[in-house]
């Protein structure tokens, strides 16, 4: 008895067709080229006899592992795992496979994981982690290694990214409010060093400016973080300084439901004496109590997109650096409505 692994040739005897069409069908960027009778009956075969590709070998061959690095600042966060999603998805489409990486906020962490990542000769990162002047994509740069930030970009233009159109986002959420009668509307903006946290707190300025309010009547308060517990001590904290204030939009939805933490705790009511905007549409927030007005973003998309121009990339290192900005909504439920008389 042998404990030898199934090879390509054993698959094509056993399927009947040259070694060369079973080399074909198991790649998914050429199986297109086989006809589906034949490919089914291959993969049939591939399955019965226990083939497994051999990657360290192909990597050796082509110089190519097919596997991408993402990496993410908070697996927790019910805003990455959709964006996840769309980037397996995409990357399978094509062979690819993703290792994921949960790394935090600190510097040193990150450093250390991409170098591991690196390490395994992943062929390209996807990073969900940019600042806004970012180290690890500098890093990245250096070395060659092709490199792709989601959700989040970096200022200096030297890696893609796709993002959601953050200005028309906040455009939309003040807008709103504008519309039910509020004249006193805050911002809870996110950390400055990140370019969700600068460019919705630019929309938010920009909304204000373009309508007929007095920019004074628009208080801007910063977050410490992208969470609920910043957000309840934000809204406190904001309040005491604008007392008047009658609306809220938030740079997320769990800064929102920290919003509606400190609402609760000062004996308020939403929407009656604060309405709240949240930002991200995250699963369930129509089940919170009172269902959140907000901003949906297309996280699948993003990460979808995000695959495609990782691939793009690696296919084509000296292609240009693109902005993919993907168009939000607002989806208004019952934590917005006219201020008090």
């Amino acid at each position: 008895m042998t404990n030898k692994n199934p090879t390509l040739s054993d698959v094509a005897r056993a399927s009947g067709v040259h070694f060369s069409t079973v080399s074909r069908v198991m790649n998914p960027e050429t199986r297109q080229k086989v006809s589906a009778e034949v490919a089914k009956r291959v993969l049939a075969e591939a399955s019965r006899l226990g083939y497994r590709p051999n990657r360290a070998a192909s990597t050796l061959v082509t110089r190519k592992s097919r596997i991408i690095g993402v990496v993410l600042p908070d697996i927790t966060n019910a805003v990455f795992p959709p964006i996840l999603l769309g980037i397996e998805e995409g990357l399978r489409k094509h062979g690819y496979l993703a290792i994921v990486a949960n790394v935090g906020a600190d510097e040193e962490e990150q450093l250390f994981v991409i170098n591991r990542l690196l390490g395994q000769q992943v062929d390209g990162l996807i990073l969900a982690t940019a600042r806004r002047d970012d180290p690890v994509i500098k890093l990245c740069k250096a070395q060659n290694v092709p490199v792709v930030t989601v959700n989040r970009s970096d200022e200096n233009g030297v890696a893609s990214c796709v993002v959601s159109d953050d200005v028309v986002g906040m455009r939309l959420a003040v807008n709103h409010l504008l519309a039910l009668g509020h004249r006193h509307i805050a911002h809870i903006a996110g950390p400055e060093n990140l370019s969700t946290g600068h460019v919705r707190r630019m929309g938010f300025l920009a909304a204000i400016e373009a309508s007929e309010l007095d920019a004074s009547q628009a208080f801007v308060f910063e977050s410490s973080g992208y969470s609920r517990e910043c957000g309840k001590a934000a809204l406190l904290e904001l309040l005491r300084q604008s007392p008047q204030t009658t609306a809220v939009v938030t740079g997320s939805d769990l800064v929102a439901i920290g919003c509606y933490d400190a609402i609760r705790e000062l004996g308020l009511n939403c929407p009656q004496d604060i309405s709240v905007v949240g930002h991200n549409d995250m699963p369930y927030m129509d089940l919170i109590r009172p269902p959140l007005t907000t901003i949906r973003i297309r996280h699948h998309g993003i990460g979808a997109e995000a695959a495609r121009l990782i691939l793009q990339t690696i296919d084509a290192p000296d292609s240009s650096v693109l902005d993919v900005r993907l168009k939000p909504e607002l989806v208004v439920r019952e934590s917005t409505a006219a201020p008090r008389s």
